[in-house]
């Protein structure tokens, strides 16, 4: 008899191909017609212990068929569920989350004289299984509204935005935020379809804001068309995305997947790339929100409930921005998925634009400080 030999699933690959796939495909086949009723009121988390997924695994189950089909974002894993006194259903398929573990293995580089060992992060895969769906006992999901999480109230991008210190100059026809000069630029909002996509935008270019290297420290060095600018923008847009659902905005993940087509060449050519952006977009999105004070107290319990001594969030000082700024003709054309959130034919003014009045948005005027 043959001897069968066994070989080790490849879930860089696996992931890659299902997120190429995707984008190749324009709409994913898991998005639906709009519908608020069933829109993802957070980002997902573990229904036994109330802990966020982060990087690649809020791009998997945040366009989840079951997360968009009920509404909610809990998942677990089987002993888990078991803990809590749920069950598991019979049959079901479970869906993958992905985590790094540290594991010692022999360093044949090292010199004699130095330890033999090194520690490296190894791509482990954990089988869990959605709340609503597939476990029985789960209480019903009950979204938490504003006093439980004030940072999802219509004017927690502006908090944000504020608190951050950035420089941000309002005018124009285009948003781009120049790392020469540590400056956003965005078109008034009169320029934006609606506020929430507004909010998009202007959390996208703070995301490239936490790559600045007194920040993140990403590599923004890159130029339109060309590879560095196709991954920031990748980090940017997933910054967006992962604040936006923290923050309850209605910005469906299959929309943004569709959305960036540039990233595909990218992709194909390292499996590794989009664990990469994911995990660098949930650093720069809990930076942004961190931004927000009672957001940053959310953060710093988790923390200390984790053993972690948690840093007190600080103000950062309001920065300036150089005299001569950089045409905005320099920074290429505008992305797609940016484009699309401005109106048909957006206001050019080359000045700072005047904001729009109460009347004419009554819901999210903004006043620059």
């Amino acid at each position: 008899m043959a001897e069968t030999r066994y070989t080790p699933r490849d879930h860089f690959q696996e992931v890659t191909d299902r997120i190429v796939a995707a984008l190749e495909a324009g709409v994913p086949p898991w998005r639906k017609p709009w519908d608020s009723d069933k829109a993802m009121p957070s980002g997902p988390f573990n229904a036994a212990t109330g802990r966020r997924y982060h990087g690649v695994n809020i791009m998997l189950l945040g366009s989840h068929p079951r997360t968009w089909e009920t509404g909610d974002p809990r998942w677990c894993s089987f002993d888990q569920a078991k803990a809590k006194g749920w069950r598991v259903r019979k049959g079901e398929k479970a869906a993958l989350v992905f985590f790094f573990k540290p594991v010692q293995v022999a360093d044949r580089d090292a010199p004699e004289d130095v330890e033999k060992e090194k520690t490296v992060p190894v791509l482990r895969a954990y089988p869990i299984f959605h709340a609503a769906t597939q476990i029985d006992g789960v209480p019903p999901y009950v979204a938490p509204g504003i006093e439980e999480a004030p940072w999802r109230a219509p004017e927690a991008t502006e908090t944000i935005l504020h608190n951050s210190g950035a420089v941000i100059r309002e005018g124009g026809d285009k948003a781009f935020y120049a790392p020469s000069q540590n400056l956003i630029q965005l078109p008034p909002k009169s320029a934006f379809l609606s506020a929430d996509a507004w909010s998009a935008t202007a959390l996208h270019e703070l995301g490239h804001w936490t790559g600045h290297e007194s920040r993140l420290n990403r590599n923004l060095s890159g130029r339109w068309g060309n590879a560095a600018y196709s991954q920031e923008e990748l980090r940017a847009e997933l910054c967006s995305v992962f604040t936006a659902a923290e923050m309850g905005l209605p910005l469906d993940l299959g929309q943004h997947t569709s959305y960036i087509d540039s990233w595909v060449a990218a992709l194909k050519r390292d499996k590794r790339e989009i664990f990469r952006a994911a995990a660098d977009a949930s650093k720069a999105a809990e930076m942004c929100l961190g931004f927000h004070p009672d957001y940053a107290a959310r953060l710093a319990a988790e923390k200390s409930a984790d053993g972690v001594v948690a840093e007190q969030p600080r103000p950062l000082a309001r920065q300036t921005a150089s005299a001569a700024p950089t045409p905005a003709a320099a920074y290429g054309p505008m992305p797609t998925h940016i484009a699309r959130r401005l109106n048909p034919q957006p206001a050019a003014e080359a000045t700072p634009a005047t904001p729009p009045t109460i009347e004419e948005a009554p819901t999210w005027t903004y006043a620059p400080r």
